[in-house]
């Protein structure tokens, strides 16, 4: 192949069930591409591509705010796209003062599909969260474009987003080796996605202590592992698909029991859910467990 997750408990579950329902109801007309990071494979970004109109339609425009050489990635990722054919694709820049004009936000205008690269997080959330640009960005999805990004560009589409940063474990030579209450940073992300947290190189890397260390510390919302050259294809009712050649990984606590710390902030818990989905699964956001015509064995 070419490479570019008592009544009381009853009762919380359903009304967080219910939440999630009626926050996709009718709420947004678009689709979501989380790239695990990695190699993209070829049938996930002509995945990108289609869902932005296809290549003769299509109008992509690239951020490539979370590079440490934003102009050398913005102009791969272009060639990346040119290369599966696309006539009308190109990157921008842009500082958080020129975030906050509505001008910027207007170079937007008429995108079918826009893409975030890999890189560093916290330096998009640092220049777009609260401007014209993520108003922008959100609209756009909302009306039908595509929102797509790999490894930092992933981590962005939840509403809560792990920045990578440890509060407390400051040996970065052996990065989230425990389960701990007030370790794992989060800041606000964009947030194409407010009802779940998205990890990144997840299988890979692993990264399962900081992701289900933020889900039991946000146990409403779950967590959602991807992994390198793996995407989570996300459609308009919250369905989705899963691409690519790794697997997903979902923590789910929102039926937990006894989530605890100790002294030494030592996070433990009853009864949290896990989901492992492979290439070609799909999965619902509204209820996370596959339709039962997708089940297997």
């Amino acid at each position: 192949m070419t490479h570019f997750r008592g009544n009381g408990l009853l009762i919380l579950a359903l009304t967080c069930w219910l939440g999630i329902a009626a926050a996709w109801a009718g709420k947004t007309k678009g689709h979501l591409v989380i790239i695990g990071g990695g190699d993209r494979t070829e049938e996930i970004m002509k995945r990108f591509v289609d869902l932005a109109g296809g290549a003769d339609k299509a109008r992509i425009v690239i951020i490539p705010l979370a590079s440490g050489d934003p102009v050398e990635a913005g102009t791969e990722a272009a060639a990346e796209f040119k290369g599966l054919g696309m006539k009308d694709v190109a990157w921008i820049l842009f500082s958080r003062a020129e975030a906050a004009a509505e001008s910027t936000a207007a170079k937007f205008d008429g995108a079918t599909g826009v893409y975030f690269t890999g890189g560093d997080q916290a330096r998009v959330t640092r220049v777009i969260v609260g401007t014209p640009v993520q108003e922008r960005l959100l609209r756009l999805y909302h009306d039908g474009a595509v929102i797509g990004g790999t490894s930092a560009g992933a981590a962005i589409m939840s509403k809560v987003m792990i920045t990578g940063d440890e509060l407390i474990n400051k040996d970065t030579n052996n990065i989230f080796v425990s389960i701990q209450k007030g370790n794992v940073q989060t800041v606000e992300g964009l947030g194409f996605l407010d009802q779940v947290i998205i990890d990144q190189h997840f299988v890979k890397r692993k990264r399962l202590n900081r992701l289900i260390s933020v889900v039991l510390e946000h146990p409403e919302l779950p967590g959602i592992g991807i992994d390198e050259s793996t995407a989570l294809i996300v459609g308009p009712g919250g369905e989705c698909d899963v691409l690519g050649e790794g697997t997903i990984v979902v923590f789910d606590a929102r039926g937990a029991r006894s989530i605890q710390s100790d002294k030494h902030g030592n996070l433990a818990a009853r009864n949290v859910v896990t989901h492992i989905y492979r290439s070609g699964e799909k999965m619902d956001l509204k209820s996370l467990l596959p339709p039962r015509s997708q089940k297997r064995r």
